[in-house]
């Protein structure tokens, strides 16, 4: 959306942006250092913390004024922010489920050829997370410059010379 239509996120969204790289992160842990309970961890607290974020702004605009059609456009009739809530809420149900399959937690040896691919797999996911990350920082930088970001953006604040 932001590129395409050029919508601006606002705060709220590039906290939900971080939070979905924290859902992300954690499972790529899992691909790379092997399944661990503290991998799943980190990605429903970044869940949970995602949800909350979106939760407020959804609640921002759950009885609008008079105007108010909620930040942004909707995409297939809900706001982006309620996708995030159930994006967070689906997250947290699929890792519980995946929890519940306590197979994943025992030793055992891969042979090599699997052992590749998987490296392959996680390695191609870690530099997709990273150049996404890199992008949002870089995009965050722009719109807000070194100070708080406004609450409703029209422009790149740091192209614009509004560094503070």
């Amino acid at each position: 959306m932001q590129f395409v239509v050029k919508e601006f996120p606002c705060p709220l969204c590039l906290l939900q942006r971080m939070c979905m790289l924290g859902v992300a992160f954690g499972l790529l842990l899992n691909l790379k250092y092997g399944f661990k309970t503290s991998h799943y961890g980190l990605s429903i607290l970044s869940a949970v913390l995602g949800g909350a974020i979106a939760t407020r702004q959804i609640l921002l605009h759950i009885c609008p004024k008079a105007g108010d059609t909620g930040y942004g456009t909707p995409v297939l009739g809900l706001h982006l922010y309620t996708w995030a809530l159930l994006f967070f809420i689906t997250s947290i149900v699929a890792i519980a489920l995946l929890l519940l399959y306590t197979k994943q937690f025992e030793e055992r040896g891969l042979r090599s050829n699997a052992q590749v691919k998987v490296t392959n797999v996680a390695s191609f996911v870690f530099w997709l997370l990273f150049l996404l990350s890199l992008t949002n920082m870089i995009f965050a930088l722009l719109e807000c410059g070194f100070g708080p970001c406004p609450s409703d953006p029209v422009n790149y604040q740091l192209l614009h010379g509004q560094l503070w």
